[in-house]
C-alpha cells in the first residue's frame, strides 16, 4: 500500500517537476537535480574522453614505431650499399691497368713467347692478369659479355655499326671490355653492333 502510494506521489511530482506556478520550465534547475542524483553520467562521459584520448595515443605510438622502424632500415640499406660499393672509384680505376695488362699480354708475339728468355716475363705477366681475375671476383667484379650478346643500353655502349652476317643489333667486335660491380654497372662495354643489310 505504502509503496502505491510513494510511486503515486513521485508521479506526481515527476509530472510537476517541469513547471512553476505560474507554468514555465524549469530546464535549469532540472539539469543541476540531474548532475547532483547522476554522476555515473559525468563519470561515463570522462571515460569515454580518456578512452578517446587513449586510442589515439596508441596511434601516434604506432606511428612512432613505424617511423623508427623506415628509419632503420633505409639506414641498414644505406650501410650495406655502402659496404658493398665502397670499392667503386676505385675499382674504375685499376680497370684501366686490366685493360693495359690485357692489350700488353696481347701484344707479346708468338715467337717471344716460345723465347727461352722472355718465358718468366710472359709467365709473369699472365699470372698478374689471373690474379687481377681473382681479386675482380672476389670483390664482385665481373667482365660483361658482350661478342654474340643482343646489343643492351643499360651494359653496352655502341660505338659503330659495322657489316655483318649477324642478327643486326648483336654485338660482334668488342672494342674495349665492360665490368659490373655486384648488380651495378661499373663500365660499359664499348662495342661495335652489326647493322642491316642494304
Amino acid at each position: 500500500m505504502k509503496t502505491k502510494q510513494n510511486r503515486d506521489m513521485m508521479t506526481e511530482e515527476t509530472e510537476n517537476a517541469g513547471q512553476q506556478p505560474g507554468g514555465e520550465t524549469v530546464s535549469e534547475e532540472l539539469r543541476e537535480a540531474t548532475a547532483e542524483a547522476a554522476p555515473e553520467v559525468a563519470m561515463q562521459d570522462r571515460l569515454a574522453a580518456l578512452e578517446a584520448e587513449l586510442v589515439e595515443a596508441r596511434q601516434q605510438v604506432l606511428y612512432a614505431r613505424a617511423d623508427t622502424e623506415n628509419v632503420r632500415r633505409r639506414a641498414e640499406k644505406e650501410a650495406q650499399d655502402a659496404r658493398a660499393y665502397a670499392a667503386t672509384g676505385f675499382a674504375r680505376d685499376i680497370l684501366s691497368v686490366a685493360d693495359n695488362l690485357s692489350r700488353a699480354l696481347a701484344a707479346i708475339p708468338d715467337e717471344l713467347r716460345a723465347d727461352e728468355k722472355m718465358k718468366g716475363l710472359v709467365i709473369g705477366l699472365e699470372a698478374t692478369g689471373r690474379e687481377l681475375e681473382t681479386v675482380f671476383s672476389r670483390h664482385g667484379i665481373t667482365r660483361i659479355e658482350a661478342v654474340g650478346q643482343p646489343l643492351d643500353p643499360n651494359r653496352h655502349q655502341a660505338m659503330m655499326e659495322m657489316p655483318s652476317d649477324a642478327e643486326p643489333g648483336t654485338v660482334v667486335q668488342e672494342i674495349q671490355a665492360g665490368y659490373m660491380i655486384k648488380d651495378r654497372l661499373l663500365r660499359p662495354a664499348l662495342v661495335g653492333v652489326a647493322k642491316k643489310a642494304e
